[in-house]
């Protein structure tokens, strides 16, 4: 097998140069560093990591919360846990999974945090190494999300290019950032329509918002479109309309929001604003690593665009989508 001093030889350097690419690339030019993994490649070196590690004082281990009382076997949940592991995994990072919010004394060189509410914030205030957040936050902390608002401003766009006469927002029954994001999209476009926004806020269950439909059935005439703030609550919304024997999607549209999993699996299968999770979750580990590196420097935040994945439950014919 290939060594360091090897690496050295082929590139004409010193072997501190070469331990410097290795484990100090912020430190050493563009220049250097081709030279030293080009000649890794040739030799085809594999640094040891546990050696790169104590070098460094790290433990190339990144912890991730799920704050959410949810499944961690949930489709959304596992294409984020993809995502964080393919970018960690190219620096030889590994990855623990931690479901409640005590930050248990084994080490790590960062967190990233998902599923915040307000009342987490004054113990992830508390955490001293780099951490990166998963959704929209106020309060000052780096973050990866989709670009909620867009997301809304696509699925009221698109609602009121089918023709739908009412448009009703049916939003997740939190006060949190990425909602309240969904909503703005929503009454940015309605407003531009010279419509009249209406908001009504569910648990995020289905039963939760085929409850609420049953109960308020008589509000919503037909050529109604629901715009959901997730696949969940749409799903509830498709049951309600199905059991009262209306059409969807002629009678009644409906559009969901994240395109993970239930939109395809329901009948009709649902129209939604898709997020990139996979990808979200690649972001939030890239992100991580740069801080670490940096030692702790402020990275900002990184909002990725959605996308509309028109189905079943909403029109077809005469759609024109406005772009923005």
């Amino acid at each position: 097998m290939a060594t360091l001093a090897d690496v050295a030889r082929r590139a004409n350097v010193s072997k501190m140069t070469v331990s410097r690419v290795i484990n100090h690339p912020d430190q050493v030019t563009d220049e250097l560093k081709k030279l030293v993994f080009s000649a890794m490649n040739e030799l085809d070196y594999r640094p040891n990591v546990a050696a790169k590690a104590l070098a460094r004082n790290r433990t190339q281990i990144v912890k991730f919360f799920i704050l959410e009382e949810i499944s961690t076997v949930e489709p959304y949940y596992m294409n984020l846990l993809l995502g964080i592991s393919l970018a960690l995994s190219r620096h030889q990072y590994s990855l623990q999974l931690v479901t409640d919010n005590s930050l248990d004394p084994g080490e790590c060189d960062g967190y990233i945090i998902t599923g915040m509410r307000n009342s987490d914030y004054e113990w992830i205030s508390q955490i001293e190494k780099p951490l990166i957040l998963f959704g929209e936050n106020l309060y000052g902390y780096d973050f990866v999300d989709t670009n909620n608002k867009k997301g809304g401003m696509l699925a009221t766009s698109h609602a009121l290019s089918c023709g739908y006469d009412k448009v009703v927002f049916v939003g997740i029954d939190l006060k949190e950032p990425f909602e309240y994001s969904r909503e703005r999209g929503y009454i940015q476009v309605m407003q531009e329509a010279l419509k009249e926004p209406e908001i009504v806020r569910v648990e995020n269950h289905s039963h939760k918002s085929q409850e609420m439909l049953q109960r308020n059935w008589g509000k919503y005439p037909e050529n109604t479109a629901f715009i959901c703030a997730s696949d969940r609550i749409a799903v509830g919304i498709e049951r309600a309309i199905l059991e009262k024997g209306a059409s969807i999607p002629d009678d009644y549209g409906i559009i969901g929001y994240d395109g993970v999993f239930l939109d395809q699996v329901v009948s009709p299968r649902l129209t939604t604003v898709r997020q990139d999770v996979a990808r979200l979750g690649e972001i939030c580990g890239e992100m991580l690593l740069s801080k670490i590196e940096q030692k702790g420097k402020k990275q900002g935040f990184k909002l990725l665009d959605p996308t509309l994945v028109k189905r079943e439950t909403t029109r077809r014919k005469g759609c024109v989508l406005k772009s923005y």
